[in-house]
């Protein structure tokens, strides 16, 4: 059997299966060669010896699948729609969480992703506020650009708890963040949603019942029902994606969902971290009585604490931070 090498990006993926759209525009299906899996270890640098270019060591790489959804790569085509991928591309960004039960592997979620959209409801399920901080902070983390969608506004125009949404949503847009409020039952911001998304490769996170499925169809008709038989064929009890897929949009661009996502352990972030991921943080940074080892949570003269005093900070975004906080330290003791 003729084999050649090709290059294409990984659009669909399950437990070992990986779909690609090769350059040639045809879709193949391809498992991971065994060298992807292992990192090689070379001797310290010595530039006058040779043994540098010798293999010492082999390990097997900390993560749990070197390849994400997203990815470019390099693979060899059997040429009868299967092949093997050889070769992942370098990333130009990449949205990576702790997996789930281990604290030692790293699991991307997608890569070369342009921006996060976040998604909340307004209402059924109650918004949890942190859950979206939590969100953004791995969007800081990861160096990519985040929107927050707020849904179901419909179900609470006219209620106590459409003053409560509006003003969350004000603290989030004074603090940088875009923010969308929208409803698919009459179309409210649908139409700046698809804008956003037009051109762009987007990965959406939301807890189950935010109206992503129902948003993403009133975007383009039935592809949140494509969506949502994805969603069906999650690991529920491990908290593990285990089907992961890039959809095309009309307008431009693609989405990926990020189901079964109800817990997002941050990867490589220690405590210290933290207040890096809050951007409202940035102006108090370093002015705090104690300096860098400030942890905003007990000291005494503390800008940070005294913006939250002064209403700058936000005291739900300051209770937030200090769950994080408390939530990384405590998983690295």
């Amino acid at each position: 059997m003729d084999m050649y090498t090709n290059q294409g990006v990984v659009f669909k993926k399950s437990t070992g299966i990986y779909h690609l759209h090769a350059e040639d525009e045809k879709t193949v299906i391809c498992t991971i060669s065994n060298r992807l899996r292992k990192r090689l270890i070379y001797p310290e640098r010595d530039a006058t010896s040779l043994s540098w270019f010798r293999v010492v060591d082999v390990e097997d790489i900390q993560m749990v699948d070197p390849v994400a959804v997203g990815d470019q790569v390099i693979f060899t085509d059997a040429n009868d729609g299967t092949g093997v991928i050889t070769e992942i591309l370098p990333r130009k960004s990449q949205l990576t969480r702790r997996a789930m039960g281990s604290k030692a592997l790293e699991q991307v979620i997608v890569a070369n992703v342009d921006q996060i959209v976040t998604v909340i409801a307004a209402a059924q399920p109650k918004p949890k506020w942190n859950m979206l901080d939590r969100y953004l902070a791995s969007a800081e983390a990861s160096d990519i650009p985040a929107t927050i969608v707020i849904t179901k506004l419909d179900l609470v125009r006219g209620k106590k708890t459409e003053r409560e949404v509006m003003d969350v949503a004000d603290d989030y847009a004074a603090i940088g963040y875009t923010v969308l409020l929208t409803s698919a039952a009459d179309g409210q911001g649908v139409g700046a949603v698809k804008q956003i998304l037009a051109g762009k490769l987007s990965v959406l996170i939301g807890m189950s019942g935010v109206g992503k499925s129902t948003l993403l169809n009133a975007i383009q008709p039935e592809l949140g029902l494509k969506v949502g038989e994805i969603n069906t064929n999650i690991d529920k009890g491990r908290h593990t994606t285990t089907h992961l897929e890039m959809f095309a949009l009309e307008c431009g661009g693609s989405i990926v969902d990020t189901p079964g996502m109800k817990l997002f352990g941050l990867w490589n972030t220690e405590s210290e971290d933290i207040p890096g991921l809050f951007r409202e943080f940035a102006p108090y940074d370093g002015k705090c009585k104690f300096g860098a080892s400030c942890t905003h949570a007990h000291e005494p003269g503390c800008a940070i604490k005294k913006a939250v005093e002064k209403g700058a900070i936000s005291q739900r975004r300051y209770d937030s931070y200090i769950h994080l906080r408390e939530y990384i330290y405590a998983e690295e003791k």
